[in-house]
């Protein structure tokens, strides 16, 4: 009996998916947990093993198209068996039929037949030129002697060219510009610019689409508000030094110090450590912090989980790891899913202050910005010091305006404290 495989659901927010590569080929023997295809999904390239013995019959969606949700994948059977059916019954809908053995068997082995798909090509760029019609003469640029002399050949291959009229100078009785002089004009030729419209179009990914449609709906569903504080660096840096100098395992940054003081502060804060469920607010005991990475495609989001039991070290191996991962596309779903706080960090791109979009199912995220060298009063002085802003973007259906302060408030003492993260060296 002919077995069909439809696209699987491999993440949380997966809608469709990209067969990024087939591992068999139709007419090949295939056995129950061998690899027979790469799925991109909108996280991750990730590999899909058969759930079936047999010969693969059909291939429902070729290497680099997309297929929705359940589509579709493949059909596994024995050699030779008639598969006309279930691709039929699958054209119309008829569930029924689908699911129907299919006992009956020809003597020759019928020709593959594919499945209709229309599916937009995953093509490379698309640059595209499109001609503005010839600019006309300004009145300026006449030739009637009174502002600007210029033959009507010049004037129609300076027009082509894109040039500014009043920037070519005129070697021809009276100042008049001729064609020589526009030939011979070095302030450069402005047609490829100037004259044309001129843009590129790239497919959509499918990591794009789905960052697309949850900060959608995180953005215009959650009501955002922002708190912004100041932190003084001076001892987080003096701490960074030390530790790496001498009695850490690993080498510390500043992102390591600030998920360990995220972390902390959730501990003491639980009503930010929440998430809004409709009908009721889940407060979460376990601290699972998201940290956003970038990637060629967009951003994901890998976890640390249980991050307020991990000591700097660890949490440094961890993120290292998982920010490797995700750059290589081999993320697995337990190390995307199950975050209950989220921190974005653009201070290493000179980023100063920013405001981050929520990453549901979080009710905040904590957006770090870099640390700037500024006059500080310190004791009745102005001196120099190391100042790094946070904003924390809070859902105020679960998070009201005092309890995102005080949560900042912690998490400032630990970033200005940070012995508090250390213990006994517990780094």
């Amino acid at each position: 009996m002919a077995e069909i495989i439809r696209m699987p659901k491999l993440s949380d927010t997966m809608v469709e998916g990209v067969v990024a590569e087939w591992h068999k080929k139709i007419g090949e023997s295939v056995e129950e947990g061998e690899l027979i295809a790469e799925i991109e999904t909108d996280k991750a390239t990730m590999e899909f093993e058969s759930f079936f013995d047999g010969v693969l019959l059909h291939i429902g969606v070729e290497k680099g198209k997309a297929a929705p949700v359940n589509d579709i994948l493949a059909i596994i059977g024995e050699k030779g068996e008639d598969i006309k059916a279930l691709l039929e019954a699958e054209a119309s809908g008829d569930n029924a039929k689908v699911e129907e053995k299919v006992e009956e068997k020809e003597t020759r082995k019928p020709a593959p037949v594919s499945a209709p798909k229309i599916e937009a090509p995953k093509a490379a760029s698309v640059k595209v030129m499109v001609e503005a019609p010839k600019m006309v003469a300004q009145p300026s640029y006449s030739d009637n002697g009174t502002d600007l002399k210029i033959s009507p050949l010049a004037k129609n291959l300076a027009n082509d060219k894109g040039l500014n009229l009043s920037q070519i100078k005129g070697t021809g009785e009276g100042g008049r510009i001729v064609k020589r002089d526009v030939d011979n004009f070095k302030g450069g030729n402005a047609a490829s610019y100037v004259n044309r419209e001129i843009y590129s179009e790239q497919p959509v990914s499918q990591m794009r689409k789905t960052i697309a449609r949850r900060l959608g709906e995180s953005k215009f569903t959650a009501p955002h508000f922002y708190l912004t504080i100041s932190i003084d660096m001076d001892n987080a840096m003096e701490a960074r030094n030390a530790i790496n100098k001498s009695i850490a395992p690993s080498k510390v940054s500043f992102n390591d110090l600030v998920i360990k003081s995220a972390a902390a502060s959730l501990k003491l804060h639980p009503a930010i450590n929440a998430s809004w469920q409709e009908d009721t607010i889940r407060y979460n005991e376990h601290v699972n912090v998201g940290v956003a990475v970038s990637v060629e495609d967009g951003l994901l989001v890998p976890v640390v989980r249980f991050a307020d039991g991990k000591t700097l070290s660890q949490i440094s191996n961890e993120v290292r790891v998982l920010a490797k991962k995700a750059k290589d596309k081999k993320l697995q779903p337990q190390e995307w899913e199950g975050n209950t706080f989220t921190i974005s960090n653009l201070g290493m791109f000179g980023i100063e202050e920013f405001t981050a979009i929520i990453n549901t199912p979080d009710s905040c995220i904590l957006a770090i910005g870099g640390i700037s060298q500024v006059p500080v009063v310190k004791k009745g002085k102005v001196v120099p010091g190391n100042i790094m802003k946070v904003t924390l973007s809070c859902d105020h259906r679960v998070v009201d305006g005092v309890a995102g302060s005080k949560y900042l408030q912690s998490f400032k003492n630990f970033m200005e404290n940070p012995v508090l993260l250390l213990g006994a060296y517990n780094i």
